[in-house]
């Protein structure tokens, strides 16, 4: 198993040190550097090679505000980072790293009283290799929009904390695949490659680009992260990050950051900006969790300036959807801006009987109050309606079966079945407030409740004939509202040269949960040749249960600036956590609590300014609930990880990462051997693996998003599995490459294509390893055409039809991927 696994390292070594020349060689000055400094003096002449030199500073007035335009020798591209563009006092600052000014007129450039507002314009060597520009208003931050120019590159020096950062290059201009920075994974403004920790974030661009709609859609693009349940399961969204298992209503899917435990499926991706994957244990800043990682949902927040966009799609299987966003300002100062989301989709699918109907609404103010206190109201609004599928059997569909080949547009649901009903909503505010130039404090709240109701036809067993399955009826009612509050202060100070930047955050949580279900007997299904209709049976039981969970964490983190380019990362939590269930039929009431610890620890080196190395040890942790054989509690399960790995800026518009990890879940339930209706938490199981990312742009036009993955994901102890068995649904190896190219100039200007491949490998079926899901190898393909304000895509996933199986939870339990889907959009912004 060490031999396989380092023959794996090598190869995904082999692949980065490929991928990085190719992409050097456009563009980037550190393509001389053959070989590491071993002196001082070999230092310091790499560091100069790696230098731009600015030739020329210029101003220009237009009608939008201020340019300031920076000209390169031989028009390399600098190093700018927007997301450390700050204000003191009445000054704009931009520090722009590895540059040195070659002014003809000397060292500085100095502009006075350019507009009304601005005193004066400085460029200046801040130290040997960093400039400094700054922008001095009068007697106030300048209002005139003031606009760094470097290239075809565009940057704003406003502070607009209310825009995303992607949306602060100029329209057109901005790099569409790589988002540079974070706020999800330290809680603060951080460059991706300053942080100890492998984080894929899927940007809006890509989400339009791929016309996605649904999570699981989404991340296929992330490398190491499955999805293990069927598209046409209403009730959640499951995925596996890392060989273990996430559910998106236990608390791993965040919004904004705050933890959620309603359902993705019940969210709308017209009101999603991005979506962002920590992978491994993220219990420090985020609470309970599974170890593979969380996944945050970016919503669309409102802007400054007018923005309007009507869109519409129809496709293949009765699909029809139509969304408008709508933003901008509610008064001439532009202290209230506003943002509402909509959307209504219905569609048909390839399992029999199975059709979706959703309605959509979200809106959202923010309010300035004052310049350094900002309030934030979102609320939502959900509709939604689906039938429910739940499977086939492995034998007629990944394994052999002597009747032939279940077809896999085959349900064992019933035409008269009511679908999966829900309504959900959500309100919640967001406050910042800045005490100074250092120091902030965040208060975020979310209420979120959905009642729903669920038909389910599930299969108990195969008879003999390998033709006929024994189902039983569920219906389901239930109700679940989730109270989420956070405080988090922000610091920075500095202790001699040492710098630091401190969160302290106390978040609470409530989670409440109520339900009734019935179940009846059904006649058996022949599933070649089904008779649907048939009457219900007797109920067989009845079940009336209510959960209320309520937690309490405290934590505190530093990221340590020991030089610039040597930073740590320090963190650590208390949890207190208490859970209370009621049987509403025998009614009883147990309740448990418990506690738990954890830290993260992590440390970056940039030997060169592109080049980042990073190491990091990390713990998670999940309530488990219960008692053992001698009537003590159980201890939270536990998620430790190991990690080390490489970030590059292999351009300014291109980045890729390379991680290594060994991740254990340990104290997981297993069967006690001395008296088996009980547990013991002797369980173990463990995932090691390697991750190679790569996004940005190649070339003008050209834009990628790829990865790969192996991951090697057994159980380690067990009473009831056998020992080395893999984990379900996860693959040794997994690949996705999503590349799109658009004409950049002449008379088919705007046209473009986009490409995507998605390979995932063979992988269990259960959990006792006695079936194996084949690998498949779909291939999706767009179109698309921009001009001006006006856009039409074809979008097509699985191009060649493939017939694949998505996700498996036993011998029962087997569900089968998209055929053929085509969809057209048109959009237009006004």
């Amino acid at each position: 198993m060490v031999t396989r696994l380092q023959q794996w390292i090598g190869l995904s070594s082999a692949m980065f040190v490929l991928v990085a020349p190719v992409s050097w060689a456009e563009g980037s000055e550190i393509k001389e550097l053959q070989r590491p400094a071993k002196t001082l003096k070999e230092w310091r002449a790499q560091i100069e090679a790696t230098t731009v030199q600015v030739t020329g500073v210029t101003l220009d007035r237009t009608d939008a505000g201020l340019d300031i335009v920076l000209e390169t020798a031989e028009g390399k591209p600098l190093q700018v980072d927007a997301s450390k563009f700050r204000r003191e006092g009445n000054n704009l600052i931009a520090d722009i790293p590895n540059a040195t000014l070659a002014l003809p007129e000397g060292q500085t450039f100095a502009a006075e009283n350019p507009t009304a507002d601005v005193a004066t314009v400085q460029v200046v060597q801040q130290d040997a290799s960093s400039i400094r520009i700054s922008v001095t208003g009068n007697n106030a931050l300048p209002k005139t929009e003031v606009t760094l120019k470097t290239g075809t590159l565009a940057y704003s020096l406003n502070p607009e904390a209310d825009e995303p950062d992607e949306e602060i290059v100029v329209t057109g201009e901005q790099n569409r695949y790589r988002i540079p920075n974070t706020s999800t994974a330290t809680k603060t403004d951080t460059p991706l490659r300053d942080i100890p920790q492998s984080i894929q974030i899927v940007p809006q661009q890509v989400l339009e680009d791929q016309n996605v709609t649904r999570l699981e859609e989404a991340i296929r693009n992330v490398t190491g992260v499955v999805n293990t349940f069927p598209p046409n399961f209403a009730n959640g969204s499951f995925l596996a990050i890392r060989g273990f298992g996430i559910r998106d209503d236990q608390g791993n899917v965040l919004r904004n950051g705050l933890a959620d435990f309603i359902g993705a499926r019940q969210i709308d991706f017209s009101h999603i900006q991005q979506v962002e994957v920590l992978k491994g244990p993220a219990s420090v800043l985020f609470g309970q969790g599974t170890p593979g990682g969380v996944v945050n949902l970016i919503t669309k927040q409102p802007l400054r300036d007018p923005f309007y966009e009507i869109n519409a799609t129809i496709g293949n299987y009765d699909y029809y959807r139509g969304t408008v966003d709508l933003t901008g300002p509610l008064n001439d100062s532009k202290t209230v801006l506003y943002r509402l989301n909509a959307a209504y989709q219905n569609t048909g699918s390839f399992i029999d009987f199975i059709e979706s109907e959703r309605v959509f609404v979200a809106p959202v103010l923010s309010f300035a109050i004052g310049d350094r206190t900002k309030l934030t109201l979102e609320g939502e609004y959900s509709s939604s309606k689906g039938g429910v599928d739940l499977g086939l059997p492995a034998v007629g569909t990944v394994l052999p079966n002597p009747n032939g080949r279940i077809p896999l547009n085959r349900t064992t649901s019933e035409p008269f079945a009511k679908p999966f009903d829900a309504e959900l909503y959500r309100i919640g505010y967001t406050l910042e407030h800045q005490f100074s130039d250092n120091w902030s404090l965040r208060n975020a709240f979310r209420v979120s409740s959905r009642d729903a109701t669920q038909d389910e036809f599930l299969i108990t067993s195969l008879e003999a004939d390998n033709r006929t399955v024994n189902r039983r009826y569920r219906f389901r009612e239930f109700n679940v509202t989730s109270y989420n509050f956070a405080v988090d202060l922000i610091g920075k100070f500095s202790t001699g040269s040492i710098k630091h930047q401190v969160v302290f955050g106390v978040d609470l949580g409530r989670f409440e949960e109520s339900g009734t279900g019935t179940t009846r007997s059904i006649a058996p299904l022949d599933l070649f040749n089904p008779v649907y209709g048939q009457p219900l049976g007797d109920v067989t039981s009845r079940v009336g249960e209510g959960v209320v969970g309520d937690s309490l964490g405290i934590y505190i983190q530093d990221q340590v600036t020991l030089a610039e380019n040597l930073k740590l990362l320090l963190g650590g939590r208390f949890d207190l956590y208490r859970s209370t269930s009621e049987d509403l039929l025998a009614e009883t009431t147990t309740s448990e609590s418990g506690d738990a610890f954890s830290p993260r620890v992590g440390i970056v080196y940039q030997p060169i300014p592109p080049i980042s190395l990073y190491a990091s040890y990390s713990r998670s942790f999940t309530p488990s609930f219960g008692t053992a054989a001698d009537g003590s509690t159980f201890k939270p399960e536990r998620g430790t990880q190991y990690e080390v790995g490489v970030k590059a800026d292999l351009s300014n518009r291109l980045s890729a990462t390379l991680a290594f990890y060994n991740l254990t879940r340990s104290n997981v339930l297993t069967t006690d051997p001395n008296d088996p209706s009980f547990s013991i938490q002797t369980g173990e199981q463990r995932s090691r693996g390697i991750e190679l990312n790569l996004a940005g742009e190649i070339l003008p036009g050209w834009n990628i998003f790829a990865g790969y993955s192996y991951i090697d994901a057994r159980i380690t102890k067990d009473n009831d599995l056998p020992i080395g068995n893999r984990l379900l649904n996860a693959p040794e190896n997994s690949f996705n490459l999503w590349t799109t190219y658009e004409i950049q100039q002449g008379p088919l200007q705007g046209f473009g294509a986009g490409v995507g491949f998605f390979f995932v490998g063979e992988r269990p079926g259960d959990l006792n390893n006695s079936f194996q899901l084949p690998s498949y190898f779909r291939t999706d393909a767009s179109l698309f055409y921009r001009q001006g304000q006006f856009r039409a895509a074809l979008n097509i996933r699985n191009l060649f039809n493939v017939d694949y199986f998505e996700t498996s939870y036993s011998d029962t339990f087997v569900f089968p991927g998209e055929p053929f889907i085509v969809q057209g959009t048109i959009s237009w912004q006004f």
